[in-house]
């Protein structure tokens, strides 16, 4: 009978092989190993690093510490040492100090509901212990010297071999020194999932930030194993604008507004600092504690985020932190095994109370807000003194209507900063260009016309814009959202590859202007540094991430009459048989670089009408995909109607057409999405890259005079000198994001004002 009911087991349960026999056998409850009980506990409480480092700077906090010294090795999975001036712990109480649910601060339940401190359950040094090797250095303040004990698994073991695990005396100072070493080391499926030290570092960083802020009374001070630099440096004395200013920066401490509540119903009060109307950033920066523990709450994070909409920009998020104290007795704070989230009573109440608060501070604030003025316009002359002091000041803030007094003290006069860090900012200032040899003209005499950069004296400058700009038309037509998760999986390769510090160099330099025509190099100054760019290379990096950026909304350049595309492929196919040659140096009106590329199975004549025919009819099958989504427009018989504009002010070499046509064909992967998008967007930037010209003398290292040059190069090296000035280059400071392979081929420092100054002081 009892085999008749025996049911088959669940589908999906795994069995052992040698179960496999026995499938009928009822399988017995046990009793877990205490080491697997112990080792999943720890599983559950330290998940990472930062997570461990979190009690430990909790414990430091709750015994009293005035200053806290972290030091960190391979983002803490190697080692993890913290060091407190607290109170320190007795001799007698480290036998059992990491056993598990072993503490000083909680003796009975009913303590809980009136827990104050950090620390309560007595897991984190337990749980530390059976994960990773564990080494404590103690002293109270009546003890004659320091106690040193070593921990594995809850138990003290000796440090070597044939020891005693008793804790042994030694030198040191009042305090405690925890040193977590080869953390997850028995764990390897956790330590594998591990993947970056420096990822893990920055939560580190992130989270002693917070308690920074958080511990006004508390010095804290945090750098990497084998550096002299600090990452993060706070003094005892330091208040909370100071702290904040310290980790997060000047921009977010300059707007910041103070904001404090209580209300008696629902048992709290609340305070904090908060950024004001004037400041955004793209993530909410969100500092919560609530009783004085880190703690995360989406509901709110939320709802402070619905307040600051009404006074943000779209997309514009703000910087909070936010000290919450509650009621202990309506706090719950054992739900979480990381401490990591707390539930109290009134939520929605307490939420609304503060968020009411926090409008009402920002609608005052809005009333009068502070914008940042230049003093003088560039090259102006100083008229008084205080000129001068604006001059050592840069900048000078009006004065705000609710303060009634300027934000700088005009009783203070800022030192004046070394010669070797003055930076020029000014381009009305004289050229490197003007310092260039002037060029002999046909006669042997010498020019005297203005200088311009990178031309030599001989040529006239333009000033406003080009005599032959093109012109544009305005339409009404409604930006169109791209939500094609290719095109955000490209913008998203990019900002992944993009270089931080050659990004903020190009966003704040100073044309200096261009150095070598053929070469295509330019010298532009990034504060007191003098760098060569590869003006070629940066304008297809700028071309492909505008390709991403307006992608689906390209202007257009129209063809009155439409062009024979067939009759564009036939040019360019004629002019390449055997090998494609971008014929740069040849006919001296430039298609690119130039190189050879092999066609497949080539030989030294190919088909040129079948070729034509072939990418012909690509183009012209996929004409309402290219119209969608790079408004270049091809007619069902076969005339090119548009191409993208991607550039205002500037026109391609219209000679490149032929050719950027023809290689659409093999070059374009139109087989899948993403790739299709990628390689198309490559070569329309490779196409609408400033081509190579013939420099002249004087202008580049070429050896050509301008007189020798036909009238329509003339006009085009006019018209790309002053696109790459007037145009490029201040597009690149608006939104080029500078990829690692821009810093290391684009890219030199050819010149250190700081380093001039060295050299020459030798002399």
């Amino acid at each position: 009978m009892a085999d008749s009911m025996d049911l088959d087991p669940p589908r999906g349960t795994k069995r052992k092989a040698e179960e496999l026999d026995n499938a009928n056998t009822a399988r017995r409850i046990r009793a877990l190993d205490p080491d697997v009980v112990n080792k999943i506990a720890a599983g559950e409480i330290i998940v990472a690093p930062v997570h461990a480092l979190k009690e430990l700077v909790e414990n430091a906090v709750d015994a009293g510490s005035t200053s806290l010294e972290v030091l960190v090795k391979e983002g803490g999975l190697k080692l993890l040492q913290i060091t407190d001036n607290g109170s320190g712990i007795d001799k007698e109480d480290l036998p059992i100090l990491c056993e598990r649910f072993t503490t000083s601060k909680l003796q009975k339940f009913e303590d809980l509901s009136s827990i104050a401190t950090y620390g309560f359950r007595g897991e984190a040094l337990a749980s530390i212990s059976h994960i990773a090797h564990l080494t404590v250095t103690t002293k109270t303040k009546d003890s004659s010297c320091a106690w040193r004990a070593h921990y594995d698994g809850g138990k003290l073991v000796p440090a070597k071999p044939g020891q005693t695990p008793d804790p042994k005396p030694v030198a040191g100072r009042p305090g405690t020194q925890i040193t977590v070493e080869d953390l997850f080391y028995n764990v390897p499926t956790r330590r594998r999932a591990f993947r970056s030290a420096s990822d893990e570092y920055n939560k580190i960083i992130d989270m002693v930030g917070r308690y920074a802020v958080h511990c006004s009374h508390v010095a804290f001070s945090c750098k990497k194993h084998g550096e002299s630099s600090t990452s993060i440096a706070i003094q005892t004395s330091a208040s909370v604008v100071d702290r904040i200013r310290q980790i997060y920066g000047s921009s977010v401490a300059n707007e910041l507004i103070e904001y404090s509540t209580a209300d008696d119903r629902w048992g709290f009060k609340a305070s904090g600092w908060a950024t004001n109307a004037n400041y955004n950033i793209k993530k909410t920066a969100f500092l919560l504690f609530i009783n004085h523990r880190c703690v995360e709450s989406s509901n709110i994070r939320r709802a402070i985020e619905q307040t600051y909409s009404a006074f943000l920009p779209k997309n514009g998020h703000p910087f909070v932190y936010l000290s919450l104290e509650i009621d202990p007795q309506r706090v719950d704070v054992n739900v979480h095994p990381t401490k990591r989230e707390v539930n109290f009573l009134n939520e929605d109440e307490i939420i609304q109370a503060i968020c009411e608060h926090i409008r009402s501070k920002l609608a005052a604030v809005d009333t009068s807000r502070t914008f940042m003025t230049q003093t003088l316009l560039p090259g102006g002359a100083w008229a008084s003194p205080s000129g001068q002091q604006a001059l050592d000041a840069g900048v000078t803030a009006t004065p705000s209507k609710s303060s009634g007094s300027s934000s700088i003290n005009p009783k203070r006069t800022p030192a004046r900063p070394y010669e070797n860090n003055l930076v020029r900012t000014d381009t009305n200032l004289r050229k490197i260009t003007s310092m260039l040899p002037p060029a002999a003209g046909p006669s042997g005499s010498t020019s005297k016309g203005p200088a311009t950069h990178g031309l030599g004296p001989h040529t006239s400058a333009m000033t406003d814009q080009h005599a032959e700009q093109p012109e544009y038309e305005t339409t009404d037509r409604t930006p169109v959202a791209c939500r094609l998760v290719s095109v955000r999986e490209l913008r998203a390769a990019v900002r992944e590859d993009a270089h931080n510090e050659l990004t903020e160099v190009i966003a704040n330099h100073t044309f200096v202007g261009i150095v070598d025509e053929r070469r295509r190099l330019a010298a532009v100054q990034g504060g007191v540094k003098l760098f060569l760019v590869d003006y070629g290379r940066a304008c297809y990096e700028y071309l492909y991430q505008v390709g991403l950026t307006d992608f689906g909304n390209f202007g257009v350049i129209r063809f009155s009459p439409p062009l024979d595309l067939r009759e564009l492929l036939s040019i360019a196919a004629e002019a390449e048989s055997g090998t494609l040659v971008a014929g740069e140096e040849e006919t001296g009106k430039g298609k690119g670089k130039a190189k050879e590329i092999t066609m497949p199975d080539a030989a030294p004549v190919f088909d040129a009408t079948e070729l034509v025919e072939r990418v012909a009819d690509q183009l012209i099958e996929r004409r309402e995909m290219l119209l969608e989504y790079f408004s270049f427009e091809i007619s069902p018989a076969g005339e090119l109607l548009s191409i993208p504009l991607l550039v205002k002010g500037y026109t391609p070499a219209i000679v490149k057409l032929p050719h950027f046509l023809l290689r659409l064909g093999p070059h374009v992967v139109w087989d899948e999405e993403k790739a299709c998008f990628d390689t198309f967007l490559k070569e329309l930037a490779s196409f609408y890259v400033p081509e190579q010209l013939p420099p002249t003398r004087g202008g580049g290292g070429g050896d050509e005079n301008e007189e020798d040059l036909d009238e329509e190069v003339k006009a085009r090296r006019k018209h790309v000198r002053w696109a790459v000035e007037h145009v490029f280059f201040p597009a690149f400071k608006a939104r080029l994001v500078a990829t690692n392979s821009l810093m290391k081929g684009g890219v030199l420092e050819i010149a250190n004002l700081k380093g001039l100054y060295r050299v020459f002081e030798r002399c």
